[in-house]
């Protein structure tokens, strides 16, 4: 059994691209997209769980952890090319994608243009629906405070909704890894990302189309994207399943990882 080197790179449209890849090569393979402002070591409990069933990969989206920035404008639509073109450089054909929050806005755009390139989806903590004017201008205000409060600041007051009350008194590990995450991410890839984030596109209209297995999974306390909006991607996705990761905020799969992890097992099982 061939067995797929932990850490690696690779040039993608001129990028170094950070990944981890792990399990057997012949096994079904999973590539897990991360949320902003984080980077792939928020899917090691997933790796760790899932690598002796499954070829799991998990790789920093441009400009985030070990990956460079490149020279282009950064959009969801560029991100999601990334992917397709990441997954062309490992000759990974159909994998299942798992997304998380931006993550998730990637998979959307990404099987909306390349919907032959994937077996299954699974979005975790997002959602479909374009920023309001509210929420956008909240993206915004968010550079002019990292300019003024610095990322120490940024990092502490976005902790408060990334995670649910509970998992802030209990969960001291993980939230230093995500603030450790959020402080190492330069300044200008996070105010690219808020930029990118508020002027995505709405992409409600992809999710009738899809006609592959679905799985949405949401913390029941997720503040930034709550179960009333997975609870709508889920009515708009036929065949979809719909299941709720309790004692979780946004980061469900960080704060109850033994429930996420058995969800995606479960499914994955269903789809092959």
């Amino acid at each position: 059994m061939n067995i797929t080197e932990t850490h690696a790179t690779a040039i993608i449209n001129n990028l170094i691209v950070s990944y981890s890849d792990e399990g057997p090569v012949e096994a079904p393979v999973v590539i897990f997209v991360h949320g902003f402002p984080l980077n792939k070591s928020m899917w090691n409990f997933q790796l760790e769980a899932l690598k002796d069933e499954f070829r799991v990969i998990a790789y920093d989206v441009r400009g985030h952890g070990d990956s460079d920035p490149g020279n282009e404008d950064f959009s969801v639509d560029l991100f999601s090319n990334d992917l397709i073109s990441f997954m062309d450089s490992l000759e990974i054909r159909k994998p299942v994608v798992c997304g998380l929050s931006m993550g998730g806005y990637i998979l959307i755009n990404a099987i909306g243009k390349f919907p032959e390139r994937f077996d299954a989806l699974i979005l975790s903590d997002t959602q479909c629906i374009a920023d309001t004017p509210e929420v956008r201008a909240n993206r915004l205000n968010s550079i002019e405070y990292i300019k003024k409060n610095g990322l120490n600041d940024y990092a502490h007051e976005s902790i408060k909704n990334l995670f649910a009350p509970m998992s802030l008194l209990t969960k001291d590990t993980e939230i230093a890894s995500v603030r450790e995450m959020i402080v190492n991410t330069s300044r200008q890839s996070i105010y690219n990302s808020l930029n990118a984030l508020a002027n995505r596109k709405d992409t409600s209209d992809i999710l009738s189309h899809i006609k592959i297995p679905v799985l949405i999974l949401v913390g029941s306390e997720d503040k930034i994207t709550p179960p009333e909006m997975a609870e709508s991607m889920h009515k708009k996705i036929a065949g979809s399943q719909l299941n709720i990761v309790e004692h979780a905020g946004h980061l469900s799969n960080m704060e109850n990882p033994f429930e996420f992890n058995y969800q995606i097992r479960k499914f994955i099982a269903s789809v092959y």
